[in-house]
């Protein structure tokens, strides 16, 4: 069986679009032909996915998988770190808890068993497939951390593999953070960097080729692409950096107002990415009582720390504006995970799997209580609801820590193999589910926005776009706009030599290109 031939997709920061560069290069290996693999040693992300057997990964490489055409599993991403606090995180090692740890204990306690696994979880992708795209994360300059970094040049060295750097020139001063970032790597390491790919360009490329020739003769780094923006490009983020470029919506105005409550430890926030195509939807995050107002729609998101968040909704003013707008019949309200915890009356944490805080009162919209437990809930989940008189079938996947109990429930929401799951009372407009990606079933989404355009007198639109149908275009749009625009052939040279020599190339050895 051949070797695998790796490339790593680095960035000069976070959010530089190495998650949708690595996106692509799965797609375009998977459409020549090659068995392709996405590999992110060690991800800090709020956004997961659940692997068919029901453990939990980064949501980047499962969109990789995905895009790649592959079933995602855990030696994609071996290592994942989940913040809880500030300076703690909640590590999940192939899939499953660790363990939570500071900051300082992880770098200095665990570093030598992360390597090992890394290592492992590697060699079996190399084993089996022919192509393996491997994402950094942040940074690969930052001279504070680098001896005992688990993700970037030191993977880079490990799989032997060459390194493309991505800078985002939205953020200005592109070509600063590139060569900035060149001339802070150790020699070794910058002569592992076959060359740059600058993305989400908009504008007149001619006015930027000054630049762009300035750069490869200083640094001898050839550019290997400019990427332009692309809008609505309706791939799952990675992690709530990306946040601020939910606002765009704030302003417009459609029939149905959408507001999300957007608290610090927010997980899993892409449930909401659907509305984003709906043409009558406005999308909202709110963090503050102000920017409330009376929508038509709140959806609690997931948490990674609930009672805390539900703390921070208490303190804002935000959980009395919720209740007070239920009971007024005003806004339909939807919790999921987290948020569905919080709707419930009470949350307990008696052993601080979550946060310090043993105890808190929930919102009390629904007779549940919730427990938090050590053991984690992760598993893809499927059902029936009936929902606006239809029967229909959603699918979804939980991930949890809690485990809840009704004191009464006379209004199950799905139907599964041999249990119920959540809470559904259409009269009083509310619904709680463990199930992530409810809005991401077309069918239901398109009753429940129908059924709020129904009680404002308006029409319904029976016609509404497949969330789904829209990736998987926005997986061929992105690797199409990639094709276009970057150096494919070098790279693919620059794999080739790196295993076939075993040894470390210097990128002027094959920059004419």
């Amino acid at each position: 069986m051949p070797k695998a031939l790796p490339l790593m997709v680095q960035g000069t920061s976070s959010d530089a679009g190495k998650s949708a560069i690595a996106t692509a290069l799965c797609r375009i290996f998977a459409q020549d032909g090659y068995k392709t693999a996405p590999f992110k040693s060690q991800n800090m992300a709020l956004n997961s996915y659940v692997t068919l057997d029901g453990k939990e990964i980064g949501r980047a490489q499962g969109v990789q998988a995905e895009a790649a055409g592959i079933l995602a599993t855990t030696d994609m991403n071996p290592i994942l770190i989940k913040p809880t606090r500030d300076s703690e995180s909640q590590i999940v090692v192939n899939g499953e808890p660790y363990g939570n740890m500071k900051a300082f204990a992880y770098r200095t306690e665990f570093y030598d068993k992360g390597l090992r696994i890394i290592e492992e979880a590697y060699q079996r992708l190399a084993s089996s497939y022919e192509r393996i795209v491997i994402e950094g994360a942040g940074s690969p300059a930052e001279v504070n951390l680098n001896d005992r970094e688990l993700v970037n040049m030191r993977v880079a060295r490990l799989t032997n593999a060459p390194v493309v750097l991505v800078a985002d020139i939205e953020r200005g001063g592109v070509f600063a953070s590139l060569v900035g970032t060149l001339q802070l790597l150790e020699p070794e390491d910058r002569d592992r960097v076959i060359g740059v790919i600058i993305n989400r360009f908009r504008g007149d490329l001619t006015l930027l080729q000054p630049g762009l020739d300035w750069f490869e003769e200083y640094t001898g780094k050839p550019v290997l692409g400019v990427v332009p923006f692309i809008p609505d490009l309706w791939i799952d983020a990675e992690d709530s950096l990306i946040l601020h470029r939910y606002q765009g919506q704030r302003e417009t105005p459609r029939e149905i107002d959408i507001a999300v409550l957007r608290y610090p430890r927010i997980s899993n926030f892409t449930d909401v990415d659907p509305f984003f195509v709906e043409p009558d939807c406005r999308m909202r995050f709110v963090t503050r009582l102000e920017e409330l107002g009376e929508p038509d729609l709140i959806v609690l998101p997931g948490s990674k720390n609930t009672l805390e968040d539900l703390s921070f909704l208490r303190e804002t003013g935000l959980a009395a504006a919720v209740k007070d707008l239920h009971h007024k019949g005003k806004t339909y309200i939807v919790g999921l995970c987290g948020g569905y915890q919080m709707l419930g009356e009470f949350i307990h944490d008696p052993a601080g799997v979550e946060s310090p805080l043993q105890q808190l009162d929930g919102l009390g919209l629904i007779p549940m209580i919730t427990t938090m437990e050590q053991k984690k809930t992760t598993v893809l989940s499927r059902g029936e609801a009936v929902f606006a008189k239809e029967k229909l079938t959603v699918e979804g996947y939980e991930i949890h820590m809690g485990q809840s109990a009704y004191s009464s429930n006379d209004f199950p929401f799905i139907q599964m193999e041999g249990r119920t799951e959540g809470y559904c009372q259409e009269e009083r407009q509310l619904i709680g589910t463990y199930f992530h990606g409810l809005f991401h079933n077309d069918h239901f989404r398109t009753l429940l926005l129908n059924t709020i355009r129904e009680k404002k007198g308006l029409p319904p639109i029976l016609d509404r776009p497949s969330f789904v149908a829209l990736r998987e275009q926005g997986y061929d749009l992105l690797a199409d706009t990639v094709r276009r625009h970057v150096k494919l052939d070098t790279i693919e040279e620059y794999m080739k030599a790196f295993q076939e020599k075993e040894v470390q190339i210097n990128v002027s050895h094959l920059s004419g290109d």
